[in-house]
């Protein structure tokens, strides 16, 4: 089995900054991409950052120069670094990570977090 722990979240003023982290345990083979996504109320969920294998970052728009994502491959842990933070940062943050188990080398599993939440408010 797979678990992924997330940590990080709270509250912060506007302007402010918090680091999130996603940690992943288990029977793990590879991880082949991790990404972070967030859901606001009343919103569909969004891809805020990704970090595929190869190691080539990619941002949405609304959080480019903001927030960074890195990963600790021996520690199968993933960051979310954001500052800058807005109100309209205000979400549910999730991990999402592409990897593949012991258990069954030829298929590709997804896995999402518990979610974190982070409110940015004054």
């Amino acid at each position: 089995q797979v678990q992924l722990v997330e940590s990080g979240g709270g509250l912060v003023q506007p302007g402010g900054s918090l680091r999130l982290s996603c940690a992943a345990s288990g029977n793990i083979f590879s991880i082949n991409s991790m990404a972070w996504y967030r859901q606001a109320p009343g919103k569909e969920r969004e891809l805020v950052a990704g970090i595929p294998f190869s190691g080539d970052t990619h941002y949405a728009d609304f959080v480019k120069g903001r927030f960074t994502i890195s990963r600790d491959s021996a520690k199968k842990t993933m960051y979310l670094q954001m500052n800058s933070l807005r109100p309209e940062d205000t979400a549910v943050y999730y991990c999402k990570l592409n990897l593949t188990t012991w258990d069954d080398l030829r298929y590709e599993s997804v896995y999402w977090g518990q979610g974190t939440q982070v409110t940015v408010n004054s």
